[in-house]
C-alpha cells in the first residue's frame, strides 16, 4: 500500500481544520489565556489528505495506453507525491479567491461526480471553499479572464507545500479557447475530470483521459459548447522552475507559425 493510501488512517482527530488556520479547540498551546496555534500540518487536514489520495489513485490505477513515456511520468508523479505525504508538510495559509469562471465550478463538479473520475471530483468539492483561483499570467486577454482560472492544491506556494511537484486544477467555461503556450523545463499532464476538450485539434478527450505535454511542447486547448471543463494537472520539474514558472502565452505570430496548430 502506498504512503498516500495509508495516510487516511493517520490523520489527526481534528477534522474541521484547513484553509491555513487551526480550528478552535484543536492543538496549539495556551498563552496568556489564548490558544497559540501550532503550525498546521497535512495530517491534521483529512479533506486535503483524501484529495491527495485521489490523485495517487488517478496516477496509479489509470491506464498508460501502452505508452512508456506516460508510464514513466505517472510514476514520477506518484513517487514525488508519496515523498510529500511521508514528510507530513506544513500547510500554507492561502486566502481563498474566486474568478469569474468559478461560477461554473458547481456544474463542473456535478458532472464530474457522475463520471469516470468521480472520487477526485467529490474530494475537490470538500475543499472547494478554500481554493485560491488565479490566472498565472501578468497579462490575460479580456475574453480569457472571464472563462479560465486555475488553482494549485500542492506546490511551492501550498496549500500543501512541495518543492518538486505541483498538483492542481484548471477550470474552463463552455466554448473556451486557451491560447497556445508551453512550459519551459516542466513536464505536464492533464487528466479530464469533467467536460470534453481538445488539444491542438488532435482529438476530443473525455473524463478519465490523460494527456502528456513534454517540456517546451506548444499546446492550445479548446472546450465544448455546452458544459464547463475541469482538468486535473500535474507538473514535474526542477524546484526553481516550479517556484517561478514564468507563465507566458505564445506570441500570436509564433503561434501561427507553429506546425500543426
Amino acid at each position: 500500500m502506498s504512503p498516500v493510501n495509508r495516510v487516511g488512517a493517520e490523520t489527526g482527530e481534528c477534522g474541521t481544520v484547513c484553509g491555513g488556520r487551526l480550528a478552535a479547540g484543536c492543538g496549539g498551546k495556551m498563552m496568556d489565556g489564548h490558544r497559540e496555534s501550532a503550525p498546521l500540518r497535512l495530517m491534521a487536514c483529512p479533506d486535503w489528505v483524501y484529495l491527495l489520495r485521489e490523485f495517487d489513485i488517478l496516477y496509479r490505477d489509470g491506464s498508460d495506453g501502452g505508452s512508456r513515456a506516460i508510464r514513466s511520468h505517472r510514476k514520477r508523479v506518484r513517487d514525488a507525491l508519496a515523498r510529500v505525504v511521508e514528510g507530513n508538510p506544513d500547510m500554507a495559509g492561502r486566502q481563498a479567491a474566486a474568478k469569474p469562471v468559478t461560477a461554473h465550478l458547481g456544474r463542473a463538479l456535478d458532472i464530474g461526480e457522475r463520471g469516470a473520475v468521480q472520487g477526485l471530483a467529490r474530494a475537490l468539492s470538500r475543499v472547494s471553499g478554500q481554493l485560491t483561483w488565479e490566472y498565472g499570467y501578468e497579462k490575460v486577454p479580456k475574453a480569457l479572464a472571464e472563462k479560465y482560472a486555475y488553482c494549485e492544491v500542492l506546490g511551492p506556494r501550498g496549500p500543501v507545500l512541495s518543492e518538486r511537484l505541483i498538483l492542481g486544477f484548471v477550470l474552463f467555461a463552455p466554448k473556451t479557447t486557451y491560447p497556445q503556450h508551453s512550459h519551459r523545463e516542466i513536464e505536464e499532464s492533464y487528466v479530464s475530470v469533467s467536460g470534453s476538450w481538445s488539444e491542438n485539434d488532435a482529438a476530443v478527450y473525455a473524463p478519465g483521459s490523460l494527456i502528456l505535454n513534454r517540456p517546451g511542447h506548444e499546446h492550445r486547448i479548446t472546450t465544448a459548447d455546452l458544459a464547463p471543463c475541469l482538468l486535473a494537472y500535474a507538473w514535474v520539474g526542477p524546484p526553481d522552475m516550479l517556484s517561478t514558472p514564468g507563465m507566458k502565452l505564445t506570441a500570436p505570430r509564433r503561434a501561427r507559425m507553429a506546425e500543426g496548430i
